[in-house]
């Protein structure tokens, strides 16, 4: 089993930038495909980005392309999501979860069995 906790949320304005990270205990770190999920209120979780268990495949929503950034350091058992440019859409509660290793990364959230309880992220525009 793996413990997932997030942390990095906050209220920010348009445009600007935010960081989240996700700390993994438990089990080893490099066994697991990562994945970024979001809900927004009144609506249901959808996906954002997933990263294999070396880094070296990288899957985004096309929502995301171009601003949000998935990565992994697995030294430090972390899984961090780099957002830039946010807008008030990108306001949610994101949660990263831990999948079995595979190629390409899921991207759906049946396929992922562990869950950390979620950061949230507040844009105003």
């Amino acid at each position: 089993q793996v413990q997932l906790v997030e942390s990095g949320g906050g209220l920010v304005q348009a445009g600007d930038s935010l960081r989240l990270s996700c700390a993994a205990s438990g089990r080893t770190f490099s066994d697991y495909n990562m994945g970024w999920f979001r809900q927004a209120p009144g609506k249901e979780r959808e996906f954002v980005a997933a990263i294999s268990w070396g880094g070296g495949r990288v899957r985004y929503a096309d929502s995301v392309k171009g601003r949000l950034t998935i990565s992994r350091d697995n030294a430090k058992n972390t899984v961090y999501l780099q957002m830039n440019s946010l807008k008030p859409e990108d306001t949610a509660v994101y949660f990263c979860a831990a999948a079995p290793p595979r190629v390409p990364p899921a991207i759906r959230e049946v396929e992922y069995p562990h869950w950390g309880r979620g950061t949230q992220v507040t844009v105003s525009s």
